[in-house]
């Protein structure tokens, strides 16, 4: 069986309850198990005068090389991606016909460069979106307007097709913290807790997780509650860890991470550890940092953020017994701009995208420390924004 990944390419993991990016089950088996030689690998891209839509490429899991990049799909600023987690089939939020769609795709896998079939395309309504995901019952997509400080549901059909718009939720407020940015809501992130009851909307806008009663398989959403961060920190993306105990959010304005305790019953949030992932003096000299990515290393021991700017990746160790985290090292991303990066499904290796170096980079994992080490493997693509590799699952 073959195994994929897809880059993507708007303002927007590592477990299988996140946004679109499936990995393997989680602890000793994570170690024992013997990966696939090659994976998939798909880029959605940021509209640029370099992208023209998403495309893919291979990655081998022996030596940690990546091959040259295709085009899989035209289409105008594909941004993030989420696979369905039955069928052959990848989400897209992009621009089709000049309307922002969410856009549904067959994965056609005939050839040596396996390609992006169009299924349909449903207009979002609310603005272009900057995330999108699907539940593990590959009942609802969700997506998240940023300009647009929304989120809207879409149902699927049972071929992977995408239904009707459910929902179309608009948030309130700002918390004015930052100028220019916390004026009003930026929703930035869409993903689902571990038993699928609730959805979770980071905020950047509001300073806070905006939480949902989801039921998938009418894509209903009811608001729920929230989760708050530090006034300016600005919420991003957030994951889970693989006990499904804790929460990790990314806070892109104050480049930090928040770590909260998760109670499943109620479906609530409490904040109790934020830390910066670059200490403030190494900040000095940039024109411009962001905190962009978090994703969670399937064996529980490690989180990794990454900090756009710097260009770096942030490595902590989790505490087994608190969550909280520690800091292990800041490690180069041979690149430019890592708007995201992403862990194989084995956790041996991270493969991290260069936004404004248009490249992939990719890195060994140790998987007692969770330090990063290049491994030399350095390819052209063109604006990429976000990686997921696809485990290929059959009809």
């Amino acid at each position: 069986m073959t195994m994929r990944i897809f880059l993507m390419g708007t303002l927007f993991g590592a477990v299988t309850f996140f946004a679109g990016a499936r990995t393997a089950t989680v602890g000793s088996a994570v170690q024992a198990a013997q990966p696939e030689k090659k994976m998939d690998v798909w880029i959605g891209t940021a509209n640029s005068p370099k992208s023209e839509g998403i495309y893919h490429c291979t990655f081998d899991t022996d030596s940690g090389k990546l091959s040259e990049t295709t085009l899989a799909a035209k289409v105008d600023g594909p941004g993030f991606l989420a696979l369905h987690p039955n069928h052959q089939a990848l989400y897209a939020v992009g621009t089709l016909e000049g309307k922002p769609s969410v856009i549904a795709y067959r994965i056609v896998r005939e050839s040596q460069s396996p390609q992006l079939q169009l299924l349909n395309s449903l207009e979002i309504g609310d603005g272009g979106a900057a995330h999108v995901s699907v539940d593990p019952t590959g009942k609802t997509v969700l997506t998240a307007q940023y300009g647009g400080g929304s989120v809207a549901a879409f149902t699927l059909k049972e071929d992977g097709s995408l239904g009707e718009r459910t929902e179309l939720v608009k948030h309130e407020g700002g918390s004015g913290v930052v100028p220019g940015r916390q004026k009003a809501p930026h929703a930035h992130w869409t993903g689902f807790s571990p038993d699928n009851r609730f959805a979770f909307v980071p905020d950047l806008g509001l300073d806070q997780v905006v939480i949902y009663k989801v039921d998938p398989a009418k894509a209903k959403l009811t608001q729920h509650g929230v989760g708050q961060v530090p006034p300016g920190g600005g919420p991003r993306h957030m994951k889970f860890h693989t006990s499904g105990r804790w929460v990790y959010v990314l806070n892109e304005l104050d480049l930090s991470v928040t770590v909260f305790d998760y109670d499943p019953e109620p479906g609530t949030m409490t904040a109790k550890q934020t830390l910066p992932t670059v200490p403030k003096e190494d900040l000095a000299k940039e024109q411009f940092v962001s905190a962009a990515e978090i994703r969670v290393h399937p064996n529980g021991k490690f989180v990794y953020a990454s900090n756009r700017g710097h260009d770096t990746i942030t490595a902590f160790r989790v505490n087994p017994e608190s969550g909280e985290l520690t800091v292990i090292e800041r490690e180069p991303i041979r690149g430019a701009t890592p708007r995201n990066f992403n862990l194989d499904p084995s956790g041996r290796w991270l493969v991290a995208a260069g936004q404004d170096s248009h490249t992939l980079a990719a890195f060994v994992v140790d998987p007692q420390t969770g330090e990063l080490t290049y491994n030399r493997s350095n390819v052209f693509a063109p604006s990429p924004i976000c990686v997921v590799f696809d485990s290929g699952a059959q009809e």
